[in-house]
Formats: C-alpha cells, structure tokens, sequence
C-alpha cells in the first residue's frame, strides 16, 4: 500500500460518520458506489481506479454491494446520465456513493472530501452532469483554474503516484467501513 496509515485512518473515520449519518428511516436496498471518470486523462482516472480495487474487494462477497465504474466499463461524461437512469430504474432504494476526482487550491491537493450530500461530476471542466449522491467522495487531484481548458490541462498533469495513493486509501478504507455495515 502506497498511504500513510494517519491519512487511511482519517479517510475511514470519515466514511464511517457518512455511512452512520445517513438517514435510518431511508432504509437503503442497496449500496450503489458510483466511480465515476475515465483512464484517459491521469487526473480524471481516480474514480475507475478505485472502482476496479472495490469491485476485486466484493467480488460477490456482498449481495447489497454494487461498483459502477471501472478501469474496463469507466463511467464518464459520455454515459453518466445514461448510468445513473439505470441506477434508478433498476435498484428500488440505493443508496448512492459516488466517487470522483475534484479541483481545488493547491494547498488541498491530495486531500479526500467525504459529504452526505450531492455533487455535480464534471464541473471542473464544463460538462452537464446530473447532480447525484447519498454520499460523495471526493480527491482533490490537481489545481483549479476556474477556466474548463485550463483546468482539463491541470488534470493532464497530474502524478500516477498520487492517483494511485488516494484510489488505494479510498478503496481500502471502504472496504474496511462496509465489513461492518
């Protein structure tokens, strides 16, 4: 593993208040975690990263658990929308977690963002994504321009390294938290 065990430790108190937070009258059908991004651009590669690290971590272990969005099916801007009607339509009350990279100042660069609310994937570089999540979890990768072109530049060059450290401390740290839920 490629983390400090302060940061995973961190990361896991954090999802476990989301997940202990969430209504209890909501009573959820399912877990639905929504890895949204795509391989292509390094920055952008976060949420199938992790999402391949879920999926081998519940290989069928979990019945209610379900990963969206690998390396090899990555949910992207091309079939968000699609993605998250079938999520609806085929699941009767999932509680949806999505995982997706995010821009900001350069001092929060590597920090993971865990809210019991909304986001709107995609904002950073000026895509029109519906706004989705029980839960949303969020690693801020690389700097914000507040500028589309610039920022997709900004998540072009982002390092594998610190991709590959914030997909390993997500993943693992679910993993850790929806042993016990």
């Amino acid at each position: 593993m490629l983390f400090q065990e302060e940061e995973y430790n961190l990361f896991v108190n954090d999802f476990n208040t989301s997940i202990y937070n969430l209504p209890k009258e909501s009573n959820y059908s399912n877990y639905i975690f929504l890895c949204v991004g795509s391989d292509k651009i390094m920055g952008d590669s976060y949420g199938p990263l992790v999402g391949q690290k879920l999926e081998e971590f519940f290989q069928s272990m979990y019945t209610n658990v379900k990963v969206i969005g690998t390396l090899e099916t990555p949910v992207s801007a091309l079939n968000f929308n699609e993605t998250v009607s079938k999520i609806y339509s085929s699941y009767k009350n999932p509680c949806v977690i999505v995982i997706d990279s995010a821009l900001s100042k350069e001092n929060r660069i590597g920090n993971i963002i865990v809210q019991n609310s909304k986001i709107q994937c995609g904002k950073g570089t000026n895509k029109q994504m519906k706004l989705i999540g029980d839960i949303s979890i969020r690693a801020i990768v690389a700097t914000n321009y507040n500028t589309p072109r610039y920022n997709y530049k900004s998540l072009q060059n982002v390092s594998l390294k610190q991709v590959l450290k914030l997909a390993d401390i997500t993943a693992n740290g679910i993993y850790q938290v929806m042993k016990y839920h």
